[in-house]
């Protein structure tokens, strides 16, 4: 089993995304998209079609492999279930940014109990608007951790 690093990772999270919604998927797509140089891209490609996550002829646009496409749907379905769960808990965060943080670091367990929690809470509305009072509660108290970093 090839394991990605987290950069490979994300420049095939972000082609399959784009490929859902556009029927040509260009490397300057990816370069603009991930706001990064297209040699960067170009190396990632060249990456992942070693590792038949995709097809790619120089000046062509890149297509995805059924190997890819499985990768890639999880990796954007792992995405969103951070996601979710940063909302959830009620997080006050850039969600994207923190859920591509998590991501790489947490394990496929970590991540399934994460989705059984959310599934639990959708289908317990109750639970869910019990945790929000008390998250409002312990806020009003002033109850948390407070930033170290922080000269307030």
């Amino acid at each position: 089993m090839d394991i990605l690093s987290p950069s490979l990772e994300d420049y095939l999270e972000e082609i399959y995304r784009f490929s859902l919604h556009n029927d040509v998927v260009r490397v300057s797509d990816i370069a603009s998209c991930l706001d990064v140089t297209m040699p960067s891209v170009n190396s990632a490609i060249r990456k992942l079609s070693e590792k038949e996550y995709l097809i790619y002829k120089k000046y062509r646009e890149l297509v995805l492999t059924e190997k890819g496409r499985r990768l890639g749907k999880f990796l954007v379905e792992r995405n969103t279930i951070l996601q979710n769960f940063l909302r959830a808990i009620n997080s006050q965060c850039d969600k994207g940014a923190e859920a591509e943080a998590m991501e790489h670091y947490l394990s496929l367990p970590t991540i399934r109990a994460i989705e059984d929690l959310l599934d639990f809470l959708d289908k317990n509305r109750d639970c869910q608007m019990k945790f929000m009072r008390h998250c409002r509660y312990r806020k009003q108290m002033g109850l948390g951790l407070v930033n170290g970093y922080s000269d307030k």
